[in-house]
């Protein structure tokens, strides 16, 4: 048996089933354009006869590419298949998929005929697209819920009609893994002429098992898989391309392959999320946001020992630049150096301890620690003591009430309170620092800008403060604004001392 899988890729017609996301023709070429890059055998571009739009995307696609099998689809209605042969006419290898319904529930309540009368139409179905093509693939629609007795007698036929590969669609993703396998192996085995075709699989992900299903067609015998970038598709979508492709290449046990070009699935799954407009959830396999990204501090510390303590894949292989070590509250010291280290900071054992007492502070308030934070922190640690430092800060606010600040000032080691009513929270804090400082100082400059612009972002402060002639510049940051403003205030008048 020949060990390449055939990747037949659907995006452009299972996938962009997907209400909203519909794309217009000049769109549906760019993916198509991005498919043949990265390597699929088959790209199925439409179901031509649903819409004028259809037709004309086939007609397009078909002009603009090369190397791939071009495959449009078809119900078995003469119609149909007269109308996909119009469309792939530019295509420079085409194909025309048809089929019908084997399962009772289809054949009985979609159909409404007869078993030997659904055997009938599909080879008639084939013989008809044969006139117009030499490569027809033949789909059994809901062959997951298809006895494997009946199924065999279709596929049976089907093939002597002249299907080049039939495909045994888990419709409606109901099939366990190991069902769906024995199933494929039941062909293989029970179908006298299955030697002249090639058992495709095509698996929906209702129950979370396309991945599954279609690794279990592969490993008993199917040698073509029906996937979408980013697994899109009808309801809970189809089998995912990145996914399969990477499980055949990091089992090498399973001794199959596919002519992917791995390093191109990431910008091809970004531009296919683009152009939907659908993200792609950030735990996704292979090309989410997360999938190669490590916040808890054990996984870190290993990650940064040796990739592979937590990684089967290196992100370079599938067009990831590397992993992401993401600062948290669960981060440990190691994760922190490695970050400070790339920002150019060299910290000793007793520096990495202050910042990483400061960091685990910011961790618990801030969801995200960007570079700029850490910027931030490192700075506070190198400078140093200051003869002036906040210890406490409590304030009182709201529509009806007077703002009152009480602030504990350590100055040159001894602490000192006060406390002080104002036009604001802020006002009333600077108030009380005053009264605790011996000097008169006007404020110049008070200005207070966000880093990243979320709600639970860290707040800089910078502040100039005027004093005998003289101007003296403070700065600070902090989720919480008014603490930042009287630092930075405070930073201002240490530097006068």
């Amino acid at each position: 048996m020949d060990d390449k899988v055939i990747i037949f890729d659907t995006t452009l017609r299972d996938g962009e089933q997907v209400p909203g996301c519909q794309l217009n023709t000049i769109e549906k070429i760019q993916v198509a354009q991005a498919l043949e890059a990265l390597g699929v055998d088959v790209i199925e571009a439409g179901f031509p006869i649903s819409s004028p739009g259809d037709f004309n995307s086939v007609v397009e696609i078909s002009k603009a590419i090369s190397n791939p099998i071009i495959c449009a689809l078809t119900r078995a209605v003469k119609k149909d298949i007269e109308v996909a042969a119009e469309a792939l006419q530019y295509a420079k290898r085409k194909r025309i998929h048809t089929g019908i319904g084997t399962s009772p529930m289809h054949i009985q309540f979609k159909i409404k005929t007869t078993p030997e009368e659904i055997i009938k139409r599909a080879a008639d179905a084939v013989k008809y697209a044969k006139k117009f093509v030499d490569d027809v693939e033949f789909y059994a629609e809901d062959a997951g819920r298809s006895e494997n007795e009946y199924l065999a007698r279709v596929i049976e036929a089907v093939i002597k009609a002249g299907a080049t590969v039939v495909n045994i669609p888990d419709t409606t993703g109901y099939c366990l893994p190991e069902e769906y396998g024995s199933k494929i192996k039941y062909l293989l085995n029970n179908v006298p002429n299955i030697d002249k075709a090639i058992i495709s699989t095509h698996c929906h992900n209702d129950l979370g098992m396309a991945t599954a299903n279609t690794m279990m067609g592969i490993i008993n015998g199917a040698r073509q898989v029906e996937v979408t970038i980013n697994g899109i598709g009808e309801r809970a979508g189809n089998t995912s391309l990145e996914e399969i492709v990477m499980i055949i290449k990091s089992h090498h046990d399973l001794k199959v392959r596919t002519d992917i070009n791995t390093k191109l699935i990431y910008s091809t799954s970004r531009l296919v999320s683009t152009l939907m407009n659908m993200p792609v959830q950030a735990n996704k396999a292979i090309v989410g946001r997360n999938a190669f990204a490590h916040s808890s501090g054990i996984h870190q510390d290993g990650v940064l020992k040796k990739r592979e303590n937590y990684e089967i894949i290196d992100p370079v292989e599938v067009g990831i630049k590397e992993s992401s070590i993401i600062l948290t509250a669960r981060s440990g010291r190691a994760a922190l150096n490695h970050r400070l280290e790339l920002l150019g900071f060299k910290m000793g054992k007793e520096e990495l301890d202050e910042i990483y007492h400061r960091f685990l502070q910011m961790a618990d308030k801030k969801k995200d620690i960007k570079d700029e934070d850490i910027r931030i922190l490192a700075g506070v640690v190198f400078q140093g003591e200051k003869s002036m430092k906040l210890d406490m800060l409590q304030v009182t606010c709201g529509k009806s009430l007077m703002p009152v600040a009480t602030v504990g000032l350590k100055i040159n080691g001894e602490l000192h309170y006060a406390t002080a009513t104002g036009n604001g929270p802020i006002d009333a804090s600077f108030t009380a620092v005053r009264q605790l400082i011996s000097k008169t100082v006007h404020l110049e400059e008070f200005l207070i800008q966000a880093i990243t612009k979320g709600s639970d972002d860290l707040g800089k402060v910078h502040i100039q403060v005027e004093y005998d002639g003289k101007l003296f510049y403070g700065f600070s940051a902090n989720t919480d604004i008014i603490t930042a403003s009287v630092e930075a205030f405070i930073d201002a008048l240490a530097k006068i001392q």
